[in-house]
């Protein structure tokens, strides 16, 4: 299954780091959080990325274009105009970096990628957040089901799309948060099948509205509750949460040598 990463918002809740490069290049250790998704993804055996993006896009591109210089030793021989990598590593990624647009909404970016999906379910998740769940019984339990959509609900303060849950998993109802709601939240970390881009008219369309909500509507969206470790870098101070955390060794999403 391919692994599409939705990473080309403005991040303005962490301007002051987004102002120079999207935020799913934000640091986390020496490496971007994107880095640290694909590398925990990796970890389940998915290797094959799709990145939707669009806010200073060539960051991106640039990092992957010059991966050796940020994991590996390199001699340069400005006399020769040479160029020698020392002790790379190489990931088994496959990356595809796709322009989707700058003011592009996330279901116009899912809607996009589409040609490089074909008829194939996916794995789907957002450039921001980090987390220890259990990938391989997210896919066994959506293979499981056969429904369109299943989205992992974590159980967090109330700052995303609120899920009405039924007890088989089935939800019943997804729609914007209010004061009144419960904490299952929508934590990304999703897998679709293809008939879930009939859902998405186009660029102007928020794939956490609209769609879910017609998903669920039609009762083709399930949760994967995980209650485990969940982080969104959606503000500074979380950022400086989960740089503390890599910091001390203590970052449940670290599940690499």
């Amino acid at each position: 299954m391919k692994v599409v990463i939705l990473a080309g918002g403005f991040g303005t809740r962490i301007s002051e780091e987004s102002y120079l490069k999207p935020k799913p290049m934000v640091e986390i250790g020496e490496q971007p959080i994107l880095w640290h998704i694909m590398k925990y993804y990796s970890q389940f055996g998915y290797n094959d990325f799709v990145i939707c993006l669009g806010y200073k896009q060539y960051v991106v591109k640039e990092y992957f274009a010059d991966y050796f210089l940020h994991t590996s030793d390199v001699t340069f021989d400005l006399a020769n105009n040479s160029m020698e990598v020392h002790r790379k590593h190489a990931e088994p990624w496959k990356v595809t970096l796709v322009d989707t647009g700058l003011n592009t909404m996330t279901g116009g970016r899912i809607k996009r990628i589409q040609e490089y999906i074909g008829n194939e379910p996916f794995l789907l998740t957002y450039g921001d957040g980090v987390s220890n769940v259990d990938l391989k019984a997210l896919v066994e339990f959506h293979k499981k089901h056969g429904r369109i959509a299943t989205i992992t609900g974590v159980n967090i303060g109330q700052r995303f799309g609120v899920m009405v849950v039924k007890d088989d998993g089935h939800i019943s109802e997804f729609r914007e948060k209010n004061d009144n709601d419960g904490k299952i939240v929508n934590g990304g970390f999703m897998v679709m099948n293809p008939e879930v881009f009939d859902y998405i008219e186009g660029d102007a369309t928020s794939f956490e509205k609209e769609p879910l909500e017609h998903l669920a509507k039609d009762g083709e969206l399930m949760v994967f509750q995980h209650s485990g470790f969940w982080k969104c870098m959606d503000t500074q101070r979380d950022h400086r949460q989960l740089q503390e955390m890599w910091d001390t060794g203590n970052a449940p999403w670290k599940i690499w040598e």
